[in-house]
């Protein structure tokens, strides 16, 4: 969610295709505590953090790398390209970035400029200070009405924006949030954390977060297919049963409401409509390769257009110092653009560009490729926004189901949704959840041990911790 300074533009997104440094591990032994449906930010999480407590956990993932939503790959421009989540919002907080990453990853601060293309020239210094200043603007009016009543967010909008209003509409809604301001929650939109920092990774976001997934137990290529909770807790793979004390699924609300892994007993309605109320908005990357840098961008700009309708995108040049150049369209645009192939979203691509930059940037596309995350069968989109009236739904999705199947992923954070820091918190926090239900771990053990040493000696036990 933009929070307006120069570059406070959010392009959370999702993500495809790189393999880890380690291959499918083979079926774990019985006496699994935990099953993790998913091996994406939040799986990964949840699986350190139990592995930490000495409790045993499995890692379910159904595509052939871990990832999910945030994946890095190398082989269609020879160079890292990130086919989903590419921005690291801030990062001296954003717990993924907490860690220390895998020996040769770099991370490095995103620019803090925006440039504005009015036609065929650039926004003049007042021009982009006016839209900075409406879009400002905009923000706090969502804010305020959010106070009053979660109302969609184009109720709240100023009605004096101007010419600038779909240039505000589209980066706060489209770019922002996957969905057009009419569809997404005033409160969703008021409640997320701010994002006007930001880094980048030069290997790629999804190989920093596969090299988080070492020493993990996962089994690639297994997807779940049916979870069973009435004698006991068991999920159904094509490659045999595993039986768990608890589980957390990971995967999108839209894989969820599309049935893709059935549940014995049906999940309660109240979460079946939680996931319905926080669907995934639509996202893409049209990636270009444009040789000798026609377009005069420095590494890592970002620019978008004033617009005067929803055909419109914005880009992110050279990425990390390379040729790569990925054009971004998102919301009720961007998903019509994409249910016509990739031949078309690189068409329109080009055609964009030509007519901010001249004709002649045609001729400077070498290889291309767009990402289609609708019709990915295990994202089916690329994050969630709620819709208006619905930011509490996302309460609901963090709701245990019979004290045995946890949820997880950016969709279940109330301030970091749509990010990977979001889903590495969640799945953070549901694994702190499982761990207090079957009783601590390693950590709680040996305090347990010292506190009855203690007591052998005349002295009073102290308290057992609650852990977090």
């Amino acid at each position: 969610m933009p929070r307006l300074s120069r570059r406070s533009f959010l392009a959370a997104s999702a993500a495809l295709s790189a393999r880890p440094a380690f291959a499918a591990t083979a079926p774990a032994a019985a006496g699994i505590d935990v099953a993790i449906v998913g091996a994406g930010a939040a799986g990964i999480a949840a699986a350190r953090r139990l592995v930490a407590a000495g409790r045993k956990c499995v890692v379910l993932e159904a595509a052939d790398h871990v990832g999910g939503r945030c994946i890095t790959e190398t082989r269609t421009f020879g160079v890292p390209y990130d086919r989903g989540a590419h921005w690291i919002h801030m990062p001296d907080i954003n717990p993924v970035t907490k860690l220390p990453p895998r020996r040769g990853i770099e991370v490095y601060p995103a620019p803090a400029s925006l440039k504005v293309r009015i036609g065929r020239r650039y926004a003049r210094e007042g021009e982009l200070e006016d839209f900075l200043a409406l879009q400002v603007r905009a923000n706090r009016a969502i804010t305020e009405a959010a106070r009053k009543g979660d109302v969609a967010c184009a109720r709240a909008l100023p009605n004096d924006l101007g010419e600038w209003r779909p240039t505000v509409e589209f980066t706060l809604g489209p770019f922002g949030c996957g969905k057009e301001l009419a569809q997404v929650s005033a409160l969703d939109f008021a409640k997320s954390a701010e994002r006007d920092v930001d880094a980048f990774c030069r290997q790629g976001f999804g190989a920093l977060l596969a090299g988080f997934a070492d020493g993990i137990a996962v089994r690639l290529s297994t997807p779940v297919t049916a979870i069973d909770m009435r004698r006991g807790l068991s999920l159904e793979t094509p490659k045999g049963t595993v039986s768990a004390r608890a589980a957390i699924v990971t995967v999108s609300t839209n894989v969820i409401g599309s049935g893709a892994i059935k549940f014995f007993p049906d999940l309660p309605p109240r979460q079946l409509e939680a996931c319905a109320k926080l669907a995934l908005g639509s996202y893409d990357h049209i990636a270009l390769e444009l040789a000798g840098n026609p377009l005069g961008f420095e590494s890592d700009d970002l620019a978008i257009e004033k617009s005067t309708d929803t055909h419109t995108a914005a880009i992110l040049a050279n990425v990390s110092g390379t040729s790569l150049c990925l054009v971004e369209v998102a919301g009720g645009f961007g998903r019509d653009l994409s249910s016509h192939g990739e031949a078309a979203m690189v068409d329109f691509a080009a055609d964009w560009l030509a007519g901010l930059y001249g004709a002649d940037v045609k001729k400077a596309i070498k290889r291309s490729h767009a990402t289609r995350w609708n019709y990915e069968p295990l994202a089916r989109g690329a994050f969630s926004a709620a819709a208006p009236g619905w930011q509490g739904a996302r309460r609901t999705l963090m709701e245990p189901v019979q004290n045995a199947v946890w949820f997880a992923g950016e969709a279940a954070h109330e301030t970091l949704w749509g990010t990977v820091g979001g889903a590495w918190e969640s799945g953070e926090r549901a694994a702190d959840a499982i761990l207090r239900r079957l009783g601590g771990g390693k950590e709680q053990q040996a305090e347990d041990a010292e506190a009855a040493k203690r007591n052998v000696k005349g002295a009073r036990t102290v308290p057992q911790r609650q852990r977090n």
